[in-house]
This record gives C-alpha cells, structure tokens and sequence, in this order.
C-alpha cells in the first residue's frame, strides 16, 4: 500500500496549487473567497479522492503519481476554460466529474489486458471506423471534418479512435514483435525488413494520409502515425522501421503540401504568419502577442487577453496559460507533461507481459506527444496541427479518452513485475512453412526449436506447417532487457522534446517577447495602452493632426481634429489592426511607455510609472500639405516637398487618401481595396521615364564624359545594340547639344550617352543618389531599383539611361518611389549634397518643452557642386522653354524636368521633379500622376500649383 499511499499524499498536495489557482481567479472577477466561490476545486479533489480509494481496492500496484499529475493539469484546465469561456464551464466541469467517472469504470470492467489479445482485430475495425466516420457524416467546424453530431451533441470519434487503436497495435505486436523483428535483407549495411513485413507501416501511412486529405485533420494524422513508429520500434528494436517510416512520413508531407491548399496554408502560417497577420496567420499571430505579455511571471490570471484568439478555451488554451501564468507557470505545466510520459514509460518499463508494456508505451505517447503537437504549434515551434491540450483544453470527446487512457495506463502498472515474478509474453509461437523459417532464418543464424521431431514422418506427411517457437534476441530475459532499454530511449526522447518546448518557450517569453511587444501591430501593447494620454500628433506650423481624447471610464480615444489630412503620414492606431506610419515608428515616445529622452521620463520609465505621452512635431506644414492634396483631388499620383537643404519632408500627399477617423470600420468592411490606403509617395515603385535624365547628365558631366554644348546626333529612331531607341512620337531633332535634348527630352541623345557613360557608372550614380536603399530618418521608403549593370546590354542601358526600363532576362531598371525622385531633385538645388529625407522635426514634453531635435544627416556627396550648378542650368531651360513650362511661376525661376513614363499597354504616367527659387532653393518637388493618357492633366502643372503655396507659406 506504500503506493497508494504515496499517491494520497501527491494528491493533497496537488490540491493547494489547483485551490490556490482558482482562488486567484474568483477575486480577480470580483467575488469573495468561499466555499460557494471555491466549490470548484474542492469538488474536483474530491472527485480525485474518490478515484483514488477506486484506484486503491481496483488496482492497487498501479503508479502512483499518474493520477495527482491528472488533478493538477485538469484543475489549471477547469480554472482556465471558468476564465476564458464561461459559458462553456458548467457543461466542461460536468463532463470532467464524467470522465473521472469513466476512468473508475473502465478500471472496474478491465481487471486485466489480456482480454486485447482476444479482441484485437475487433478494436483495430472499431478504431478505423471511428477514425473514418467523419469522412462521410461528419460536420465541418474552423475547416476540418472531424466532428459527428448526434441529438445536438457534437463528438469528435478521432479521440477515441486512438485507444481503440493503441490497443490493436499492441495486441498485433505483441502477437508479431519477434517476426517483425527479423530482418534478413542488407542494402549497404542497412538491415531492412521484407516486403511483407513493412505492410503494417504502409497501411498505417495510407491511413493517415486519407486522414489528412479527405478530414483535414493534419494533427490526429501525425499523432496516430508517430504512436505506430514509436511502438513498432519499442516492439522490435529495429530502427530501420522508423527510418523508413520517417521517409514515408517526408514523401507524404511533401506530397500534400504539393497538392493539399489546406497543408499549404499551415506550413506557410508558420514560417511567417506575420504576413497574414489578419487572416490566416490570426490566431498564431494572437498567441505569440500573449505569450510575450507574459513574460517570467505572467500578467496574473484574468488580466491577460488571450481572448483576442479565437476559440482559445480549446486548442489554444496554452498560450492564456502562458500568459497569465507567465513562463514559470507555462513551464510548469510542460515538466507535468513530461511527468507524465516517464511515469508512463515506467509503467511500460515494469510490465509484465509485451501486451501491457507496449499498451502503455502508446498510450502514454498519445497523451504526451499530442501534448508536445499542440504547445509546439502554439508556441511557433513546428506547424499548427490542431489537437487538444489533453486534460486541459475544452472539450468533451479529448476529456473522456484523456481518462480512459489513464485507467488503461493504471491497469497496465498494475499487472507490472511488482506484484508478479512471472514474465509473460517473451515468446511467440508461430505458424510457419518450412521456407518461411529457412528464409527467415538462414540470414540471420535465428534458431528455432520445434513443437516436435522435425523428422517425424506423420507430421511431415500431414502438413507443411509446423508449431514452432521463434528463439531470437528479442525472447526471454534478454529480450525483457532489450525492451526496456528501448523505453529508457524513449523517455530520454521525450524528455528532450518537453524540453525543447520549455526553451522555445523561454525564447518566446523573455528573449523575443520585446520584439513582440514592439510590432506595430501589437493591439495588446495599444489596448493597454487605453489608459494613458497618447501625445499629440502636429504640423510644424502648429496644426493638430492627432490627439486623444479622454472617455467618462477614464480611456483614452485617438481623434482627428483635421480630418484625413496627412493620413498617410499620421498613420492610424487601432486595438485590432495596430499602428501604421508615425503612429507607428514613434509608439513609444507617443504613448510614454519608455522614453528616456530626459531625466524625468529616464526616472518615471524605470520606475514603471504611467506618464502621459510626448507630443510629435513633424516638418510636415499644413498649407503646404493642403494644398497638395487638393491638387491631386480626383486623381491618383503622389507629390512630395523637401527642403533641400536639411532634407525635412514638407509635404507628403498620395491620392486616393483615406479616411483614418474611423479605421476599424473601415478595415473590417474590406476599405482599402481602390487603394486608398497605399502610400504612393513612399511604397509606390513608378518608371521614373524622363525625370531620371537627371541622374543620366549627372553622371555625364560629373565623369567629363560629355558637356552641356556637346552635340549629339538625335533622329526619331536609332539602333543601339541592335534595336532601335526613339523619342516620344518618334520626333527628329537633328543635331543638336546635350544641354538641347534635356530640354526636349530626346531618348535617342540620352541612349547615347548612357552607353558611354556606361552601364556601371550609371548604376553607380544612380545609387549615389539613393537608390538601392531605403530613404528616410523615421519613415522610410521602398528603396529603389536599378538592374544589375553587368547583366544590362548596351540597348538596355540606352533606355534606363533615358529612364525606361527594358530587358526580359533580368529585374529591370530603373523604378523610383516619389520620395527618391525628390531626393534627387534635392540633391541638385542643393549643390549635389544628398540630404535623408525626415518627418519628425521636434518632440516636446507635455509641458511643451523640446525634449529632442531631429539633426538633418548628409547621404553624401552625389556630385561636384559645379556639376550641380550646371545640372540646375539644365532643369531651368526645361520649365523656360523645354517640355515643362506648365509648372512655370510668375514673378519666380523654377528649374524641373518632365517624364512620361509608360507603364505597359497604353498607360503613361506622368512624373515630374523640380526645385524654387533657382538661385536659391528652399523647396524641392517631385510629382507623379497616373494614366496621364486618361486625364491629360501633367505633373508639371500639379507641381507649378504646389510649389506656389509652399513659397507662399515660406514667405508668410
């Protein structure tokens, strides 16, 4: 009785855990501690109680920390499934005093396994049936088929499948380990079974295939199959089985991944589910969010908000855990687990009998490696499968084969070798032919004793069958002795998985969890964020952009005094979706979480006081910004204003605009799909067409490849590495200078001297300027592209020097962002310094003291000053009396260049970059408006109107 005894013992300590939990959770919820309010564990330890005097007349040799492992991780389950989903909870506690029931019972009906022996091929038909029913009156719930409803019950027949079938396979292989275990082939000192042997393993893997594909149920496939390898190899000891079954395992897994959406969709969730953060990759998304909020400790239970995940009170039921629980209880629960699957293992360890020893090792293993399945796939170590968490996750049909299973294993430990010397089941007698056991045996040396004299006349004139005892390795005691040395493999083995998930979970928890946090898609660290006074949002010419407004129940609300202006740029903040755009890169400093920017924020951060946050100032100026917008009001395109000389972004409009007053709405109904919410300006990849022949002269005059007055050659066509290179409408101008064809924008002129200017020059050029990289202090751009210069031909580099992408055997080049366009623009109005364009101009303590100051920072020198000035001589022709007169201003030099850039078909954008004054700039523009052939509105005239109101509101 020291065994019962013992258990008795775990059990009351078990208790104060499971009470304590629980007692947390009521007076998180508001309500008085009581024996009304904590009815719930007590109820349960005294369901366990009972079980375990059951346990004590019933089988009273079984292990005795099996069933106080049960209590702790069903009373943390009851507790969290109360939390999570209350009103699931009377219906999971009723069926989990049920299940207890049913452990009881089962343990009274099974007085010993032998009876698995007799019925074995009857469960395995159970067992396949109950795994096949779904397929064909099952009901489909969250995408797979694995439910059956019955009278408004839904029961998933796959939970109970698996012990039907544990039990088949250890009844066949007890029956078969030693002939299994025979294996009389060798390729490449490999020793493989024959054909018939590795049957079995093939109708396992077929099964689960059709598993996979006709219920999309990828979890129980993996889960029945891994149980199958593990007991065959515990079985026979032969690990070419689980060779060629992890082969068979890799040509499936390809296979469906090849042909099953489904599988496809999971694999490509866990690799990155941050790339459909809001549709597929959700719940993986949700969980990862709560797990970094958890941290060492946990938030406490009932303060976390796991409830984002959808139906998180069953598959993942681990991640509020996790959160609330913190790592040392996550981790907690895993070493439990693992608890579990070395009492188990033990149990199989002590068997008396192969029946029982191997009825343990799978049933164990189907409780512990579909624990390993589920938190592996919550915790974004291995694909998500889609099981339950055994004992713990809500449900009905995973609860009662959970305690079944328990029962079995509690007899199995019963029958073990502690209360019976004998050993039972170390050999097999066979029925064999005479060729079997010389095909069998001649390669191997296996001996074989007969039932009688194998030269008696009567029996080999009877019959060619004979009763013979297979004498190999794996009978008698030595065999005993190999078989629990491949279970102290086992339990090494799991012992290894639980604990690569304790250290996956450590990574999630505490060494990415900051990472977590910081995405700006986090709407756990915005929703916390309720309670504190966001900071402001405004222009340089102080406009309020953004600000929060406090509610009655003391949260805090974002709102738009302005309306949409500057949308783009402010961004938006939603408990749903997250922050986007300055919303987005200065969080922190917006909301006052952490900021060390002074003493006082340095000291009230470390301190973990809540302060309001600081208020963003940007270079952004509302008169300008207006007027950009209402300039492209009807269109799409995108217009960007710098200062040239610090880099400080003016103005950033990109149209069509969107409404971020009310982005949850908006998002929720599909808004965003005319492409509103795009940001032209700085994600948009255009053909620059003509504007690049900026970058092109730069290049030209900076090497002394060409000047201003030479001439050039510029009919309507000219072939150029044997094709032809023609200007627009395929317009001749004879002989003319280069400072001529910038004016008309003659490609056949820039073709020309792109090639001589040469492919790696241009490129290198180019990239001075900012391509090839991402530009901005704050908010960054796209980086654009230029092709690689060693693949570009000469034709090819005629038109990218004329700022046409061409070439089908490569990424072509060029495509510009708008942003880059007035980069370059910038960089020549200010004497060929490239300046990095920035947002955030000052931020300022709520007190509306400078907290920080944002220093303007050179990208280098792109060209010579000289080269600069004769450049600004060019572009000054150009809006004098080339092609963009229309963004000529009264009374003001304005230097630009013009493009048209096609886009594939009939499509032509227009594109324009350009600077003012010409002597002395203050502004830099860039423009680009698409479908130009639709409208036959230019960029040069959107530029002419904005460039007006930014000198006017410079001058003001």
């Amino acid at each position: 009785m020291s065994r019962r005894n013992t258990e008795l013992l775990l059990l009351i300590a078990s208790a104060f855990p499971v009470i304590l939990l629980y007692a947390m959770y009521v007076l998180t919820a508001g309500a008085a501690i009581s024996f009304e309010t904590l009815a719930v564990p007590i109820g349960l330890f005294a369901a366990f109680a009972a079980a375990h005097i059951a346990v004590r007349i019933l089988a009273p040799g079984a292990d005795p920390a099996i069933l106080p492992i049960v209590f702790i991780l069903s009373g943390i389950g009851i507790t969290f499934v109360t939390r999570l989903a209350p009103a699931l909870a009377i219906s999971q506690l009723i069926i989990l005093f049920v299940s207890v029931a049913l452990m009881v019972g089962t343990l009274a009906l099974v007085k010993n396994l032998d009876v698995v022996m007799r019925y074995k091929y009857t469960f395995g038909i159970i067992g396949i049936i109950l795994l096949m029913l779904p397929i064909f009156i099952g009901t489909t719930i969250s995408g797979s088929k694995l439910w059956i409803r019955i009278a408004g019950f839904t029961i998933q027949p796959g939970e109970f499948a698996k012990v039907f079938i544990v039990l088949f396979l250890a009844g066949y292989l007890a029956e078969n380990r030693e002939l299994l275990s025979i294996s009389n082939r060798k390729i490449l000192g490999f020793k493989i079974p024959r054909l018939r042997l590795l049957l079995p393993l093939f109708a396992v893997w077929g099964v689960c295939l059709l598993v996979v594909v006709f219920e999309r149920d990828l979890g129980s496939a993996v889960l029945f199959y891994t149980i199958f390898l593990l007991m065959l190899y515990v079985a026979t000891g032969r690990f070419s089985y689980v060779v060629i079954g992890l082969a068979l395992l890799a040509v499936g897994a390809v296979g469906a991944y090849k042909f099953l959406s489904h599988v496809q969709v999971r694999f490509q969730v866990w690799v990155d589910p941050f790339k459909d953060a809001q549709g597929q990759g959700y719940q993986i998304v949700q969980s990862l969010f709560s797990l970094a909020d958890g941290g060492l400790v946990g938030v406490g239970i009932g303060n976390g908000m796991a409830n984002n995940i959808p139906v998180v009170e069953s598959d993942f039921i681990f991640s509020a855990i996790g959160e609330e629980m913190g790592l040392l209880g996550g981790g907690a629960v895993l070493i439990l687990f693992m608890l579990f699957a070395v009492r188990g293992l033990t149990t199989a360890a002590r068997a008396k009998s192969d029946l029982a020893a191997f009825s343990a090792t799978g049933l164990t293993a189907a409780i512990s490696f579909q624990a390993f399945l589920i938190v592996g796939g919550v915790t974004r170590l291995i694909p998500l499968t889609g099981v339950t968490l055994p004992f713990m996750s809500q449900g009905g049909s995973s609860l009662l084969a959970s305690f079944i299973i328990v029962a079995l294993l509690l007899r199995a430990g019963d029958e073990a070798t502690g209360r019976e010397a004998e050993l039972t089941g170390t050999g097999t007698m066979a029925a064999i032919t005479d060729d079997q056991v010389a095909s069998a045996a001649a390669p191997t040396g296996t001996r074989f004793a007969t039932s009688s004299s194998y030269g008696s006349g009567s029996h080999s004139v009877g019959s060619r069958m004979r009763r013979r005892l297979l004498d190999t390795p794996e009978s008698g005691v030595l065999g005993r002795v190999a078989l629990a040395n491949r279970l102290t493999r086992a339990v090494l083995a799991f012992t290894a998985l639980f604990a690569i998930l304790i250290g996956n979970l450590t990574y999630v928890q505490v060494i990415k969890a900051k990472d977590y946090q910081d995405m700006p898609t986090n709407n756990h660290t915005i929703a916390r964020s309720k309670y504190i006074q966001r900071g402001s949002i405004i222009t340089s010419d102080g406009v309020t952009l953004a600000e929060s407004l406090q509610q009655e129940d003391g949260t805090y609300v974002r709102s738009y005094p302005n309306g949409n202006l500057a949308a783009h740029v402010v961004g938006y903040v939603s408990q749903q979706y997250g922050t986007t755009a300055i919303e987005s890169v200065m969080n922190d400093t917006l909301t006052g979480s952490k900021d060390y920017s002074s003493w006082n924020n340095a000291i009230a951060s470390l301190a973990g006081q809540t302060q309001p946050g600081n208020t963003a100032k940007l270079t952004i100026d509302s008169r300008i910004q207006t007027a950009a917008e209402q300039a492209l009001k009807g269109f799409k395109g995108a217009v960007v204003v710098i200062d040239p000389r610090t880099g400080a972004v003016l103005a950033c409009a990109s149209s069509p605009t969107y409404d971020n007053t009310n982005i949850d709405a908006l998002l929720q109904t599909g808004g965003g799909e005319d492409g509103s919410m795009y940001n032209r300006a700085m994600d948009a990849l255009y053909t620059p067409g003509s504007t690049f022949k900026v970058v092109t002269l730069s290049a030209a005059l900076e090497t002394g490849t060409a000047s201003l007055t030479s001439t050039y050659q510029a009919p309507g066509s000219m072939d150029i590495g044997n094709a032809p290179v023609t200007n627009d409408a395929n317009e001749s101008y004879g002989t003319i200078s280069l400072q001529q064809a910038f004016a008309v924008s003659s490609n056949v002129v820039f073709g020309q001297v792109a090639n001589e200017v040469g492919a790696n020059t241009l490129v290198q050029f180019a990239n001075a300027f900012g391509y090839g990289q991402k530009l901005g202090q704050d908010l960054t751009s796209a980086a654009s592209i230029m092709a690689d210069p060693s693949l570009m031909t000469e034709w090819e580099t005629a038109w990218a020097g004329a700022g046409q992408p061409v070439g089908m055997d490569h990424t072509p080049g060029p495509q510009t962002t708008v942003m880059q366009n007035a980069v370059i623009a910038a960089a020549i109005a200010n004497s060929g310094v490239v300046m990095d364009p920035y947002f955030v101009a000052q931020v300022l303590a709520p007190d509306g003291t400078v907290v920080k100051t944002t220093q303007s920072r050179s990208l280098g020198q792109a060209v010579s000053s000289a080269t600069a000035d004769q450049v600004k001589q060019a572009m000054l022709a150009v809006v004098q009396s080339g092609t963009g007169t229309d963004a000529q201003i009264p009374g003001v030099k304005v230097a630009g260049k013009t493009g048209s850039a096609e886009t594939g078909g009939t499509n032509v954008n227009s594109m324009f970059v350009g600077f003012a004054p010409y002597d002395s700039p203050t502004v830099a523009i860039s423009v680009a408006l698409e479908d130009f052939d639709k409208h036959d509105v230019k960029a040069a005239k959107i530029a002419g109107i904005v460039l007006t109101a930014a000198l006017a509101a410079q001058g003001a």
